[in-house]
């Protein structure tokens, strides 16, 4: 049985891969990558059908953060010419979170810049949830505020927060490499007290920013392990005035293997993809709706994104349909068991991971498909796809829904 029709059978039985396996899915090649995409398509229709569900984003509060985070564009020094304002009032935020969701969105993600909240903040978010949901009693939010003090998180849920989102963005090995003002494991305790306080918990990654294989299937790993019942796959949006503006590493292809990677580790769980989508799968978007199902509808935090329309069409083109605010995301079994992306299943919570196939001497990967002898080539810098938000959100123009 070859590389993946294995990872189609683990997927459908929510069994770990080996980390072998893993790599060996980052490492196909181009010529491959098609196949790649059927097969992981399998194991997003079995869970998740052919539906998408549509997140939309707002931005309570842009830029001055006082972290030093290497890949945003609201960091700590940061010199990219983007939207900056303080807290928007509850019925802003409200009127905001309304364009999303008259564009179809069932989830609204409440998100502000910093290290994490005091305790009138969390007061301001908590107002801002309620306007929300005073108006749309059936809408689901999450709250990204940074990293949580022992309690807020209770706090929010009782607001009637549904989620918490804080990625853990990259492996463990290299997180000092990207930020210095807080710490890997800071990062994991906030998603551990959201899981804690019955809030939803959101934890993805960034690709691109000049990671090795290794490190992404490290962080993916972990992110199975932390048992996320969203996977949110964000590709770097290298902004111009950040420490990663000349970092371009993606490929369309690339995007989608690494979507796949995913898929296969966490085969039950909302895998969305985030912000980057347009910038570097481009005109491959429709071939990544295969593989995750959920994505943000229109502008991110700080850039543009495409256009809400297009976004629908997108969608109904490729064959796909959003999914309905009365239709659960989750597969039954998380719903009713909390089982995580496979972490409770029969494979155990990331047994074995190292073992290989055991068909191999020195735990080498099953499979057929071609494996790429030489490293890929460098990707195009296509500056001209990174757009500076200049429209809804602490703007007076209309937002892009």
């Amino acid at each position: 049985m070859d590389l993946l029709n294995t990872l189609v059978d683990k997927g459908l039985r929510r069994e770990l891969p080996t980390r072998d396996e893993a790599l060996a899915v980052l490492a196909t090649s181009d010529d491959d990558v098609l196949d790649v995409v059927a097969a992981a398509g399998k194991v997003r229709r079995h869970w998740f059908g052919r539906r998408v569900k549509l997140n939309y984003l707002v931005n309570l509060k842009s830029g001055l953060c006082p972290e030093d985070c290497s890949y945003c564009s609201q960091r700590l020094g940061s010199k990219a010419d983007i939207l900056k304002y303080t807290w928007l009032k509850p019925d802003q935020a409200s009127q905001a979170a309304a364009a999303g969701l008259a564009g179809g969105a069932k989830r609204v993600c409440l998100v502000a810049s910093g290290r994490g909240p005091t305790d009138r903040d969390v007061d301001r978010v908590s107002d801002t949830i309620k306007a929300i949901k005073d108006q749309n009693e059936d809408v689901e939010v999450c709250a990204c505020l940074g990293l949580l003090s022992d309690g807020q998180a209770e706090r929010l849920r009782e607001a009637g927060a549904d989620a918490y989102n804080h990625n853990l963005n990259t492996s463990e090995g290299t997180y000092g490499d990207i930020t210095t003002t807080h710490t890997y494991a800071d990062r994991v305790d906030t998603v551990q007290k959201a899981h804690a306080a019955g809030l939803s918990a959101c934890s993805g990654l960034i690709a691109g920013m000049g990671e090795s294989d290794e490190d992404l299937v490290d962080v993916v790993y972990s992110l199975r392990e932390l048992d996320p019942d969203s996977v949110p796959v964000n590709f770097l949006i290298p902004f111009e005035g950040t420490p990663l503006a000349k970092e371009w590493n993606l490929t369309p292809q690339r995007c989608l293997r690494i979507l796949a990677m995913v898929r296969f580790v966490c085969p039950d769980v909302e895998v969305r993809i985030a912000g980057g989508r347009e910038v570097h799968l481009r005109t491959m978007q429709p071939l990544a709706l295969n593989l995750a199902n959920s994505i943000f509808l229109g502008d991110y935090l700080t850039s543009e994104g495409q256009a809400g329309k297009a976004d629908l069409e997108m969608i109904a083109d490729a064959g796909f349909e959003v999914e309905g605010a009365g239709e659960v995301t989750l597969p039954e079994h998380r719903v009713t068991a909390g089982a995580g992306c496979g972490a409770h299943a029969e494979a155990g919570c990331g047994a074995d991971a190292d073992a290989g196939c055991g068909s191999h001497e020195g735990g080498g990967v099953c499979g057929s498909v071609k494996v790429q002898a030489e490293q890929e080539q460098p990707a195009e810098a296509r500056t001209d796809l990174v757009a500076v938000r200049r429209r809804g959100a602490g703007t007076d123009l209309a937002p892009n829904a």
